[in-house]
């Protein structure tokens, strides 16, 4: 029997927080657009779903996926955002250029979230090719954005639930 997850963007409408107290950022990588930009508009429309005000929802666009860390570092001085969700599409090609972008984007956002002690979600897809990208940006395997966006609420509501109790 196939235990495996098909769409890997479902998830239980009731294990999800509501966000109406929430500022949620948005970073975007420009490069692969048609892949980013479907990630942004499911981020988008998760957090709108769950509760988060549009004008609680900036968005920034970066060049590329290696400058989603200082784009999000942009949002959390600019924004004082909660968190901030860094989208972004690294397809690999001949040349080891994927795995320093790959490396340089996580370990910026892990430091990044540490330094700023707020989540900045890793929401960059790192795939063989555009065919995996685009199963992750809408198609088959669902969208990545989503992913992102679910985790940013359920990492914010963890910290406010921790602040308050």
């Amino acid at each position: 029997m196939n235990t495996k997850k098909v769409n890997l963007s479902e998830y239980d409408p009731d294990s999800i927080p509501n966000g109406e107290t929430f500022n949620i950022g948005i970073v975007a990588a420009e490069w692969n657009p048609a892949i980013t930009d479907a990630m942004l508009q499911g981020a988008y429309d998760t957090l709108r779903r769950y509760g988060v005000k549009e004008e609680n929802i900036p968005v920034l666009h970066v060049p590329g996926s290696f400058e989603l860390t200082s784009g999000a570092q942009m949002m959390f001085e600019h924004y004082d955002c909660d968190a901030v969700i860094c989208i972004g599409c690294v397809i690999q090609g001949e040349t080891r250029h994927f795995d320093f972008i790959c490396e340089a984007v996580a370990n910026g956002l892990t430091n990044l979230s540490i330094k700023v002690n707020r989540p900045a979600i890793f929401s960059v897809l790192t795939t063989n090719n555009i065919a995996q990208a685009q199963d992750r940006a809408g198609g088959k395997h669902g969208n990545k954005g989503v992913e992102g966006a679910v985790t940013a609420l359920k990492m914010v509501h963890a910290k406010k639930s921790m602040s308050n109790g």
